[in-house]
């Protein structure tokens, strides 16, 4: 059995940092960027195509930032993955 790691102070100035972190990319930034179908950002998004499809309505619906942050990471990801080393890439992405 393994224990809870204690918080540290280490532990809590990431928290901080990552709580602050306004990393995101807006739905037409990636829309225009990659070539995708609205069902694929709903897959990347964990929603579904009918919310995708909301904000390219009129009037449009701004997606929540947990989306847009989602779109940000696969951006990212697809831009960078070539440079990510093995053992993070099996961390971000296992199986």
């Amino acid at each position: 059995m393994t224990s809870n790691r204690r918080l540290e102070t280490r532990e809590l100035t990431l928290l901080t940092l990552y709580s602050n972190c306004q990393f995101s990319m807006d739905v037409f930034e990636f829309y225009r960027k990659w070539n995708v179908t609205q069902k694929q950002i709903a897959i990347i998004c964990g929603c579904s195509i009918a919310t995708v499809g909301r904000w390219f309505g009129s009037p449009r619906q701004v997606p929540e930032f947990i989306y847009m942050r989602r779109l940000a990471e696969m951006d990212l990801i697809w831009e960078l993955w070539e440079q990510i080393p093995d053992e993070l890439k099996e961390r971000l992405c296992s199986r």
